[in-house]
């Protein structure tokens, strides 16, 4: 993901807070995007739990005793993994993108992470589902307002999310042997503090990235399906992170 948000290079926070009207097109075609996504993966979460060939297809029922009601079948899983495995293909491709394959990408990616998060709707109560949405889109509306105002530079703190980032894998990785309460709180809390911290972060690379292509429309289409891509990304990951961490209240 980090490889994609790359097309566009970092520049100095140099520019002032103002009114730019082609920047709030650009923001706001952003956050469209984002909120589309967000009401399509929703929807598919729904359909995935409740329809009762996709859900058979996807998930199944968690021996009586083990964590969570509902774990991914080996197609779910698939589903699972499939959103990264079409970064990691299409990062290179995506150097000489257009709007129609970065807006393609965009949304094969917010539906196959939408088909897998039915498993979230099994498991968790729908006021838990409700409650932490509320609180995560509250998160994001505060986090990516200052990333937006902020004149401080975030590039270094960008940088240290990152590895944080990487951490933060490991430790996921680590816990699937260890099977850790503790370690799992632990990698949950870490993990909302570091998809919060990139909400921020890559608002402000946005809006870098519009000052340096501020006149060319086409590569604003593009980057605005980018920046859609990772704002989407940094806001079910603290979605979920969120509700694991025991915001959301299991079945």
């Amino acid at each position: 993901m980090r490889d994609i948000e790359d097309t566009f290079p970092h520049t100095p926070a140099t520019a002032e807070v103002g009114v730019d009207p082609g920047l709030r097109r650009y923001m706001i075609a952003i956050y469209n995007k984002v909120a589309l996504g967000l009401a399509l993966a929703g929807a598919l979460a729904y359909a995935t739990a409740n329809v009762p060939i996709l859900r058979d297809l996807l998930f199944r029922a968690a021996p009586e005793g083990g964590a969570g009601a509902y774990h991914l079948t080996f197609l779910g899983g698939c589903v699972a993994i499939a959103p990264i495995l079409v970064l990691l293909l299409s990062s290179r491709p995506l150097r000489r993108a257009t709007a129609f394959s970065t807006g393609a990408v965009y949304w094969t990616v917010v539906s196959l992470f939408g088909a897998a998060m039915g498993v979230l709707v099994l498991s968790f109560t729908g006021l838990s589902v409700a409650t932490t949405f509320a609180i995560s889109a509250a998160a994001f509306g505060a986090l990516s307002l200052v990333g937006y105002t902020t004149r401080r530079e975030l590039t270094s703190f960008g940088a240290f999310l990152t590895v944080g980032l990487a951490g933060l894998v490991g430790a996921l990785v680590l816990n699937l042997v260890l099977h850790s309460p503790a370690l799992a709180f632990v990698t949950n809390a870490v993990g909302a503090f570091v998809f919060a911290g990139l909400i921020a972060f890559d608002t402000q690379r946005l809006r870098r990235v519009y000052e340096q292509l501020a006149g060319d429309e086409v590569a604003l289409d593009v980057a605005s399906n980018f920046g859609a891509l990772a704002l989407f990304i940094n806001f079910l990951n603290l979605f979920q992170f969120l509700l694991a961490m025991g915001s959301g209240e299991q079945r």
